[in-house]
């Protein structure tokens, strides 16, 4: 009888560890170290360590929505970032935006603030509308990238294509503004929340122009996930004026292989944190939990579900 517990017991502990160690690690997934994801996912981990003890927290710097879904899809993140069109684009499938098969473990979180699609040239180029922006030199993120996929929408909305540009470079936020102060290229697209550190970086550089992105261009997207939106002015050094500008909403999300208990306490950390947040990167002022389902494009995790029924936000 002895043998046959110890047998049973022991078979116990090699099955359990596994599920146990899984729900003492959360890794955060965001983006490049220059634009918003990151500072607001180091905040968001220590807010997570911080409520719940037993866990270990981690945050990983990452090409920012495309991969972090694809790496939530291979169980291999906990908590994540993303824009809401890519989100939208993994749920259904699209390759074109770098999803080979839908991504059907993806579970919602929350609603958190918008990104402005920005696209932001050096004074000296010239470039004042979307149409001076044919035969200069671009950025416009890394490929496949969340914020590349707003240039192609962007852009195509405005009847441009990357053949009307005299070079297309795919580079993160701050590797952009360093072409940008040596002239190495004209104008940068930062898909990111208000102030983002690259761009501020730029504008105390160089002297720089945030070109317009009218409401009929926005309109022309056909795509729900963009909105008219407006840059406030002195946003940027130099940048005087209100800008209008298209917005896409950001979400945090996690997938179907993370605990109920485990999700709970992340969106917990999440709502109880605000003011860490907004510490970390001003983009946070603007999370407010009246909006944390608006536009849902995935199915909400139960442990997101549950904290939002303690508060009244689910009936």
């Amino acid at each position: 009888m002895s043998k046959s517990l110890a047998r049973c017991l022991l078979g116990f502990a090699l099955t359990a560890t596994p599920v146990l160690a899984a729900e003492q690690f959360i890794n955060v997934l965001t983006g490049g170290t220059s634009g918003v994801y990151y500072p607001l996912g180091v905040a968001l981990a220590n807010n997570i360590g911080k409520a719940m003890p037993g866990m270990k927290t981690s945050v990983q710097a990452t090409k920012a929505s495309v991969e972090n879904l694809n790496l939530l899809q291979a169980g291999r993140g906990e908590i994540a970032f993303t824009l809401g069109d890519s989100l939208s684009d993994a749920w259904k499938g699209s390759e074109d935006a770098g999803f080979k098969t839908p991504l059907k473990k993806l579970r919602g979180i929350a609603a958190i603030y918008p990104n402005y699609i920005q696209i932001v040239a050096r004074a000296d180029s010239g470039i004042k509308t979307l149409a001076d922006l044919k035969g200069k030199s671009v950025s416009v993120g890394a490929p496949k990238s969340g914020t590349e996929l707003n240039a192609r929408a962007i852009f195509a909305a405005a009847g441009l294509s990357y053949k009307d540009f005299s070079k297309v470079e795919y580079l993160s936020f701050g590797e952009s503004v360093e072409l940008m102060k040596n002239r190495q290229i004209d104008v940068t697209l930062q898909s990111a929340g208000l102030g983002v550190s690259a761009l501020r970086d730029l504008a105390t550089s160089v002297d720089i122009v945030v070109v317009p992105i009218p409401a009929d261009i926005v309109k022309k997207t056909n795509d729900p996930a963009y909105l008219p939106a407006m840059i406030p002015a002195n946003t940027y050094r130099g940048q005087t004026a209100d800008v209008p500008a298209a917005a896409v909403q950001n979400y945090l999300v996690t997938q179907d292989g993370v605990g109920n208990d485990v999700v709970y306490g992340m969106t917990k950390a999440l709502w109880t944190g605000l003011d860490q947040l907004s510490a970390a990167h001003s983009a946070a002022k603007a999370i407010d939990l009246k909006h944390a389902l608006d536009g849902m494009p995935v199915p909400l995790h139960p442990g997101s579900e549950k904290y939002y029924r303690e508060v009244g936000m689910i009936k």
